[in-house]
């Protein structure tokens, strides 16, 4: 349902790197202050930006970007892949609602609010 989301960031260089490392994606289209980054046109992707407004971004209180992980072991590979990246812990990999919902959530560089789950 959803094609792509959009962050703000202030590195649009060290953005492109950390998603594109952290997914094994490419950045699909670059427009200058805009670029797409994911696996396919087809597929839900992740967008970074410099704001129009040209304006500082900011993350937003309560948002945040949630990305399967496949499985209870790929959420917190996911995890810790962007701790190494440069992402700061926002709550450590583990079970949230017995029996069906585990998260582990990070910061990314820019202070965007992620979280990597798996329904189990």
């Amino acid at each position: 349902m959803i094609g792509y989301t959009t962050i703000g960031v202030k590195d649009l260089g060290a953005a492109k790197k950390f998603y594109s490392e952290l997914f094994g994606a490419e950045v699909l289209v670059d427009v200058g202050r805009l670029a797409m980054i994911g696996t396919s046109m087809t597929e839900p992707k992740i967008a970074v930006c410099q704001p129009f407004n040209e304006q500082d971004p900011h993350p937003g209180n309560g948002n945040m970007v949630a990305f399967p992980g496949g499985s209870k072991e790929g959420a917190k590979a996911l995890y810790n892949k962007a701790i190494e990246l440069g992402a700061t812990c926002d709550g450590a990999p583990g079970q949230r609602i017995p029996d069906m919902f585990y998260g582990a959530y990070v910061k990314d560089p820019n202070g965007n609010k992620l979280c990597f789950f798996d329904f189990s």
